[in-house]
């Protein structure tokens, strides 16, 4: 009877040991998801990280090259700010601003539609500025034949690759002309068309482009003879294209780009501010010595 008793006593004690276990496993495991949920709520904040403001540049495409880099080192800096260009000529980035596409900087080739821009009432009060001088050059193939010198002589080409009038490469070019008593006198020689300079150059073959970057192209790979473009467009092109002229200021006139800060009615305050600061940095020292790695002219009032 007693062993009876002892052996009884031992199962409820394995019995209650067991449970004891359980138990102790049980409430390990509930701490150990409670703390789980805690650390998941405390890291939670920082996985839901703020978008970036994001500011929308439009820009001549001269500028495409120099202003990527830019924003490149720009973005070391402030990865809170992500920087979207619209790169093409300046009067078709104009006609965009002024039909309602969201732009909160404006950096053009020419005064011509920056001050249209401001007439207009689209430019932010005080932000305007000058901030780099280019030249016009007239360009071929490094192998080219071309019997073409220069400007002077620019009827001997088989082909050119010319800029439209209402894009100021094309515009300084007819002004270069006029000025060689190549072209008569306009009143606005941007209304230039391009079968007048065909004409004017005993109806030359010229291949009208819709900005500078596209005239570059057209000579580089050969389509067209010689085409007029920057000084800034041969940077990185020097084993592959030959400068015939670089045109002076006498026959261009200064070819200015002029910033500024656009008005834009979709941006919120941080957009505004990020437009206002990156703007800013354009006109830094430190962004001088980029452009002036790219064949800009930075001594500009």
């Amino acid at each position: 009877m007693k062993r009876r008793m002892a052996a009884f006593i031992l199962v409820c004690c394995i019995a209650m040991g067991m449970a004891g276990c359980g138990s102790k496993e049980s409430q390990e495991k509930r701490e150990q998801e409670d703390a789980g949920s805690r650390k998941e709520a405390v890291q939670e904040p920082e996985a839901q990280k703020e978008e970036p403001e994001e500011i929308q540049v439009f820009i001549a495409a001269s500028l495409n090259t120099v202003m990527t880099e830019l924003a490149e080192k720009y973005h070391e800096v402030h990865p809170e700010v992500k920087i979207v260009y619209n790169a093409d000529s300046s009067g078709k980035l104009l006609t965009q601003i002024e039909e309602g596409y969201a732009c909160d900087i404006f950096f053009s080739a020419a005064q011509k539609q920056m001050d249209q821009l401001e007439q207009d009432g689209f430019v932010l009060e005080g932000t305007r500025h000058n901030v780099v001088n280019n030249q016009v050059v007239l360009l071929t193939l490094k192998d080219s034949e071309t019997k073409v010198t220069g400007l002077e002589n620019l009827q001997e080409a088989e082909s050119i690759a010319l800029a439209g009038g209402s894009v100021p490469v094309g515009k300084y070019t007819r002004q270069a002309l006029v000025n060689l008593e190549i072209l008569p006198q306009a009143e606005d020689v941007s209304e230039i068309t391009t079968r007048k300079v065909s004409e004017a150059l005993g109806n030359v073959e010229i291949s009208e482009q819709d900005n500078v970057s596209k005239v570059l192209t057209a000579v580089t790979e050969g389509a067209c003879e010689v085409g007029t473009t920057y000084y800034s467009d041969t940077y990185g092109y020097e084993d592959k294209v030959k400068v015939l002229e670089i045109v002076s200021y006498d026959l261009t006139g200064d070819v200015i780009y002029p910033i500024c800060q656009v008005k834009n009615q979709e941006a919120d305050e941080g957009q505004v501010k990020a437009a206002g600061e990156f703007l800013d940095y354009v006109l830094s020292d430190e962004a001088k010595e980029v452009f002036e790695s790219y064949y800009f002219d930075t001594n500009v009032e």
